[in-house]
């Protein structure tokens, strides 16, 4: 079992000038323990369930960052909200992420939901429908960009003359896909027909072996192979509180074929990454 770390939260310390050096150790601590990927949001605001005011940043710029700062670890988007980029732009900004950490970028997306931050900063709203469709023609593009064939795509929502991508991404034979949410009409439908690995929320291990069923079940209809699919959980209880209720979660998460399990902050970021790598990540290491 990989253990990843999710950060989503800036206010810790309070002033602007302490986020990135807090950042950068607590990134530097997780490497040193073996976590395997760090993640980010894609919000411009805080979500509302701790404030909007609260501080946040751009994830890419984020990523690029800690790109020089980290040498091993993914760096990823949990996820990317379609209606922020235009697919284009998207593609070739995971490759140059891609290009200057030496191959570690992957791609994680999904259909963007935060009204409040999209009207506030005049990003389009559209009904969800739409969003699933300008999400699977965003993966399409995006996969066309890796490949070698450059020319031109023609979706209802995108229409791009060239889809030239150069540099090329290191990462071989493209930055791995992957989709984030649980919907079992649609979101599982797409993890089912482009993804490399999906992402749920860790609800419990009951919740969470319902939603690979209705995969599997998508996986039959699309002719893919269920087991191709790496399955990754974001941990929603604070791991530290109870880490051996913690460690028996992530061992029943396993026997369901999980491979990644992302723990989220819920204190300082630094005190956080040494708690991790002192109880959590040894111990995670040694779950099959």
């Amino acid at each position: 079992m990989r253990l990843g770390l999710h950060y989503w939260n800036y206010s810790t310390p309070a002033e602007p000038a302490a986020i990135a050096p807090t950042l950068a150790e607590a990134a530097r601590i997780a490497e040193e323990a073996g976590v395997s990927s760090f993640t980010v949001m894609d919000h411009y605001f805080q979500m509302e369930a701790a404030a909007a005011e609260e501080p946040m940043l751009e994830a890419y710029t984020t990523l690029g960052y800690l790109a020089a700062r980290t040498h091993r670890m993914t760096l990823g988007v949990l996820v990317t909200g379609v209606m922020y980029r235009h697919p284009g732009l998207l593609a070739k900004i995971v490759t140059t992420l891609d290009v200057l950490s030496g191959g570690r970028a992957r791609l994680g997306i999904g259909a963007s939901w935060y009204e409040r931050e999209q009207r506030g900063l005049g990003v389009p709203l559209v009904p969800v429908g739409e969003r699933f469709e300008r999400l699977e023609e965003t993966l399409q593009i995006c996969l066309q960009m890796w490949s070698d064939n450059d020319g031109p795509f023609q979706g209802r929502h995108y229409q791009l003359a060239e889809t030239l991508c150069v540099p090329p991404p290191l990462s071989r034979p493209r930055p791995p896909i992957m989709i984030g949410g649980g919907g079992e009409k649609k979101t599982l439908r797409l993890v089912a027909r482009y993804a490399d690995s999906c992402n749920v929320f860790g609800t419990g291990i009951p919740d969470v072996a319902h939603k690979f069923d209705v995969l599997r079940e998508h996986c039959a209809a699309e002719g893919r192979d269920y087991h191709s699919i790496e399955k990754t959980v974001l941990y929603v209880r604070p791991g530290l509180a109870d880490v051996d209720a913690f460690l028996a979660d992530v061992a029943g998460y396993a026997e369901l074929g999980v491979a990644e399990i992302e723990v989220m902050l819920d204190r300082h970021p630094v005190e956080f990454a040494e708690q991790v790598a002192e109880k959590i990540a040894p111990r995670v290491a040694e779950i099959g």
